[in-house]
């Protein structure tokens, strides 16, 4: 049986690139981004609940105040020559998302609209 894992990229970064040989290639940078929260914490005192239920509707009013943080996580990072990256087949754009699907021993990528 064959675990299937899939998961979401973005292209981060996309540069020309020699290789030893000096042959012209790309790097292409993938990231995943994943949404942290903030902790949620449960002030004990009467003063400290009062505190935190203005934060947070200051939170839902004002938007320099986030609830939640975005990060970029480095997943893959590719170095393709030419030849290689025309071989896959994917033309890749930055800020476009893809959809990786790792099975057995192959990776696959999906465009996401």
């Amino acid at each position: 049986m064959r675990v299937k894992f899939m998961f979401r990229v973005r292209v981060q970064k996309i540069e020309s690139i020699r290789d030893p040989d000096g042959n012209l290639g790309k790097r292409i940078e993938l990231v995943e981004e994943r949404v942290i929260p903030r902790f949620a914490v449960k002030p004990e005192t009467e003063e400290g609940q009062m505190v935190q239920s203005v934060i947070q509707a200051l939170q839902k009013q004002l938007p320099m105040f986030p609830t939640k943080t975005k990060y970029a996580l480095p997943k893959i990072i590719l170095f393709l020559t030419e030849t290689e990256y025309e071989s896959l087949g994917i033309n890749f754009d930055v800020n476009q998302t893809y959809e990786v699907e790792l099975t057995g021993q192959t990776i696959k990528f999906k465009k996401v609209s």
